[in-house]
């Protein structure tokens, strides 16, 4: 209760988020107050305010770095490091591998990392992978499992096999689907109707994952690198993964590692969001059995009236399109409304998607569900046509 904090102490808190006028005495404030005090002044107050600032030098910057990691939580962290790298425009520094060892890693740090990897020297590069190992697989191990069985589930239920074999038998779905065929005499079910799973070896769905590398999505470049390489892993879906800023790179031999599939992206570039589609369509092959997720801003540098020629082609053809405005935790991004609501019009539900809810998604649309309806249901916002 606040009328339980003596006046000391309410001192001390308020001079910890004001800081101190030059000048100003540091009494009532401990050793470890201190030191938080110098990391968060050399960083939101540079050299023209109260502390000392980083400047660039890398020993500066490596000790700050090791002060917030002691005195701060792994959340505040993260946060402090995204500033630092905003504010006081530390990528270069990030190329030394004795200061990369000393930074929490984080998705943010992931993206930096893969925007900075055509300028990192050899030296840096496999400390830069080990950072990037680390967060791919604490993402593995918080989404995998949960994707893949939402994923698994939905192929269960969505196809059904009329005349399935005898080891192809759902008999818990064969012995629901005929109760009424209870023979009471023999104890026993008479099956008339026979429910088997899907063919082993079958593809039941083909999800292209079309992602906009350019800077402004790189958060989601890093998830969905993760949820393809998941995808990869189920048999009975077929995945390709196309990356694109001017250019079109299909990184679907990459998929056995989402390192690999990170690395083979090339953050920062402009836009081709016609020409992403163009390279998709030629991928295409059974367009009613297709999820196509573009995941974009939707900001075109291309040729725009062909990119919308070409997203009605796929929707005509059949392909279930889903336009996902980013897919990370930060929420409703920056993107081009009329293309939003262009998309919307077409049938094609157009929406931010937080990662936690991305196996939702795809479980949804692979059981051909209306994903508008879902996003509802989901409490996420659409686009409207």
């Amino acid at each position: 209760m606040a009328h339980d904090i003596t006046p000391q102490e309410q001192t001390r808190r308020w001079r910890m988020v004001l800081g101190a006028e030059p000048g100003q005495p540091q009494d009532g404030l401990g050793v470890d107050d201190l030191a938080m005090d110098r990391a968060l002044s050399a960083l939101y107050n540079p050299p023209s305010g109260r502390g000392a600032g980083l400047g660039a030098s890398a020993p500066n910057v490596a000790r700050w770095l090791g002060d917030i990691r002691q005195y701060f939580p792994s959340s505040v962290v993260q946060v402090m490091q995204k500033d630092a790298l905003e504010r006081l425009g530390l990528e270069q520094m990030l190329l030394e591998p004795e200061m990369l060892k000393s930074v929490e890693p984080d998705v943010h740090l992931v993206a930096t990392l893969l925007s900075l990897n055509k300028v990192m020297p050899n030296k840096t590069k496999e400390t830069a992978r080990m950072v990037v190992r680390q967060v791919v697989d604490e993402l593995e191990r918080r989404l995998a499992n949960p994707f893949r069985q939402a994923v698994s589930g939905s192929l269960n239920r969505a196809v059904r096999n009329r005349r399935p074999r005898h080891h192809e038998i759902d008999w818990l779905r064969t012995i629901r689907a005929n109760l009424r065929h209870y023979q009471p005499e023999y104890r026993t079910i008479i099956p008339e109707t026979r429910i088997g799973f899907g063919r082993k070896g079958q593809s039941l769905r083909d999800i292209v994952l079309c992602i906009d590398q350019s800077g402004s999505m790189a958060p989601s470049v890093v998830y969905a690198s993760v949820f393809a390489a998941v995808l990869a892993t189920i048999k009975a879906v077929s995945t390709q993964v196309v990356v694109f800023d001017t250019a079109v790179i299909d990184l679907t031999p990459m998929l056995a590692d989402p390192v690999d599939v990170l690395f083979g992206t090339q953050l920062g570039g402009g836009t081709d969001i016609n020409r992403a589609l163009g390279y998709c369509q030629g991928l295409i092959t059974r367009p009613a059995d297709t999820i196509f997720v573009l995941i974009s801003d939707l900001y075109e540098g291309g040729n725009n009236a062909e990119m919308r020629k070409r997203a009605a082609a796929l929707v005509a053809a059949g392909v279930q399109v889903i336009v996902l405005l980013a897919l990370d935790d930060h929420g409703a991004p920056s993107y081009d409304h009329a293309n939003a609501a262009y998309f919307a019009a077409l049938g094609a539900p157009c929406f931010a998607c937080t990662p936690d809810l991305f196996p939702e998604l795809m479980a949804a649309a692979i059981k051909r569900s209306d994903i508008s309806q879902w996003a509802a249901e989901a409490g996420i916002v659409g686009v409207k046509a």
